[in-house]
């Protein structure tokens, strides 16, 4: 079999397991879980045999004629050079782990078979994005993971959350597709094709007419689907969906595309310095801000969530310094450790009867509950951290090494302050990461009270998952000297000066947040105290604070468990973004700006009162004028003709003299008429 015909293969497996899956999965259920586990199996084992056989070689780039549209044509084009290789690696392993994990997750859904068969489309539109080498046949698989993110995300579709979440993901994510899909025909019409081969040779020989505007309206697109500010806002709600989803959006589907996309097309960025700094301000806005929320938030899957935010900051950053190898790097790695931690997590949440971080830190022996999350979760955060020598600090050494060689002005084309803002923005959030990662292991781990409810051991497609990820998230930063024969040709080696800050400002965040953390904490033997005097105590404040566990169903499977727990967590705790604890370590290192980070600097609020607020008013400004105006018109169009023939029916009687008399009194008024014109014209 062909490289070729192996690469057709990838995107297509998945997609008939999910055609299979929706039309026997209510009739034959037994095939249910074949179908979904099999065939994205089988794709994953088929992108590794085209990374093989692809390796650090010229691309692969094949064509046949789709349509002709009378201008531009459409083909059915493949093209798969080392980013494309190992990226469809990385979407059939996650997609796989994922797969095996929810038969286990979801075993006792009534929705599992339309899951499965969603989560298969999910992965054949995203492994076509990353195999195709035309932008339109790209733009189809784009669409399609919106379409499945938005009936994903809204699974639980009895909670409110999910419904709100799913419409959210959906609308804001179009909302950056519109302009998206006009830089799409712009880009187009200026290269004179939708091949991405043909357009990357008309910018190296002939250069764009627009480049900055191109730029900005597929950036628009990219922001929507990376979840990048100002656009970012429909990621963290999504977490109101099955844990499984949350993992395969945020580590090999949905928001990477944006970020493959940019690197795809770089040197259509790079060819406008000013969408290079607008690039660059956009990733440190959103690396600096999503890690300020996620050290604010109570619910560990939006923790997680936000930190897929800053993640895809750094990828973002990278490629504004020009270095789409430190990018994909990172989005590999990233990967890895993000679905670890959301499958991990999945766990913790379902032995602990919550999604909360302050009632989990109210428990005791989580950790001994659940070891395989719990070693596989700590050496994911570390990855998250950066800590030596995990896959994160490789990844993200990598980014933070090309900010330098930017900032220093060794990057050709790259403005300088591009680099220096991704640099120190960078910097400052590898502080803010390693603290909140370090909070949530603190959490999650080192609670105290009574003891979590034991369910027994976790079945083991979901425990056996965590350790396939386990591998890649320990070993895979050692493999930074062999990418570069599959990326750029750059140096992916950490730097050692960017290594000491980095490594550095981690250890102080983490160093931080634990003495934050045992400041607040009770101590074992603290009994409340009704003094007045005790109160300012910390210590005792978290003592008091009356914080327990959502109560669940006793024995509640994995989804059953993380339903309730969403339902469960505003009545007891209030808003999701966050709960009142005294004792939480986020609240004593942010101070005032707890609370406004807990909601996401009120971004929600703002879009509510400019956006949301006026297409409201304007939509009952709408109905009144459709009916108060224009219903009174087509009502009074007819009612006029209703009048009138009520009043001849009236004059129709059936009485033969009544029309006589009407005849001849009608005869006697046109006499009398005919007479007097004839007099004033005879006058």
């Amino acid at each position: 079999m062909t490289l070729t015909t192996t690469a057709v293969l990838v995107p297509l497996l998945p997609f008939l397991g999910a055609v299979a899956g929706l039309l026997t999965g209510r009739r034959s259920p037994g095939f249910v879980r074949p179908l979904a586990v099999l065939p994205t199996l089988a794709a994953a084992v088929l992108t590794v045999a085209v990374a093989v056989g692809q390796g650090g070689g010229p691309a692969t780039d094949v064509a046949t004629r789709l349509t002709p549209t009378g201008s531009l044509p459409i083909d059915l084009a493949l093209h798969i050079d080392g980013f494309a290789a190992l990226i469809g690696v990385l979407v059939g392993v996650v997609a796989t782990c994922v797969q095996i994990y929810s038969t286990a997750y979801l075993r006792d859904d009534p929705r599992y078979p339309s899951y499965a068969a969603l989560v298969s489309l999910f992965t054949s539109a995203m492994l076509l994005v990353v195999y195709t080498g035309d932008l339109m046949v790209l733009l189809v698989g784009w669409e399609v993971m919106g379409i499945c993110s938005y009936f994903l995300v809204g699974h639980y579709w009895e909670t409110e959350a999910a419904r709100a979440a799913s419409l959210k993901a959906f609308l804001v994510t179009k909302l950056g597709d519109v302009p998206f899909l006009f830089g799409i025909f712009a880009l187009a019409a200026d290269a004179g094709t939708f091949r991405i081969t043909g357009i990357l040779g008309h910018v190296a020989r002939d250069g764009l007419h627009h480049p900055t505007l191109i730029a900005l309206l597929l950036l628009a697109g990219v922001a929507g689907k990376s979840a990048q500010f100002p656009l970012h806002t429909w990621l963290p709600d999504a977490m109101a969906g099955p844990t499984p989803v949350s993992a395969l959006i945020h580590a090999a589907t949905m928001v990477a595309a944006g970020v493959y996309v940019v690197a795809r097309l770089l040197p259509v960025f790079a060819a406008s310095a000013a969408a290079l700094v607008v690039l660059a301000v956009t990733a440190a806005v959103t690396m600096v801000g999503s890690a300020l929320a996620a050290l604010a938030q109570d619910d560990i899957k939006r923790v997680l969530a936000y930190s897929t935010v800053g993640q895809l900051g750094y990828m973002t950053g990278a490629l504004a310094v020009g270095d789409r190898g430190a990018a994909v790097f990172h989005l590999l790695s990233h990967g890895a450790f993000k679905a670890l931690l959301f499958l991990g997590a999945g766990v913790v949440i379902h032995a602990a009867g919550t999604n909360s971080l302050a009632a989990m830190s109210r428990m005791g022996g989580l950790a001994r509950r659940v070891p395989d999350a719990f070693w596989t979760l700590t050496v994911a955060l570390l990855a998250l951290a950066a800590i030596p020598p995990f896959a994160g600090f490789f990844s993200k050494e990598a980014v933070l090494g090309a900010a330098e060689h930017a900032a220093t002005g060794h990057a050709a084309g790259v403005p300088g302050a591009a680099g220096w803002t991704v640099l120190v923005s960078g910097l400052l959030t590898a502080l803010l990461t390693a603290a909140y990662a370090t909070r949530l292991w603190l959490l999650t781990f080192r609670g105290s009270g009574p003891e979590v409810p034991d369910h027994g051991r976790q079945p083991l497609a979901m425990t056996a998952t965590l350790w396939v990820l386990f591998v890649p998230t320990v070993g895979f930063g050692l493999t930074a000297p062999l990418l570069p024969a599959w990326f750029d040709g750059r140096p992916l080696e950490p730097t050692a000066t960017t290594s000491v800050l980095g490594t550095g400002v981690a250890l102080i965040g983490g160093l931080l947040t634990y003495a934050a953390w045992r400041h607040a904490r009770p101590s074992p033997d603290h009994r409340p105290s009704t003094s007045r005097s005790a109160a300012p105590a910390s210590s005792a404040r978290a003592a008091r604070t009356p914080m327990g566990a959502v109560a669940v169903v006793e024995d509640a499977g994995p989804a059953l468990a993380e339903e309730l727990a969403i339902v469960g967590h505003p009545p007891a705790y209030g808003d999701a973004a966050g709960a009142t604890d005294p004792a939480d370590p986020g609240r004593l290192l942010l101070g005032p700006l707890h609370r406004h980070a807990a909601v996401g600097f009120h971004l929600d609020a703002v879009y509510s009162a400019l956006f949301v607020r006026p297409t409201r008013a304007a939509a009952t400004l709408v109905r009144f004028l459709d009916r108060a105006v224009v219903d009174t018109y087509v009502s009074g169009a007819g009612a006029a003709p209703r009048w009138l023939g009520a009043a001849v029916r009236r004059a129709q009687t059936g009485n033969v003299q009544t029309y006589l008399g009407a005849l001849l009194g009608g005869a006697l008024v046109l006499a009398i008429a005919a007479v007097l014109v004839a007099t004033g014209t005879g006058a």
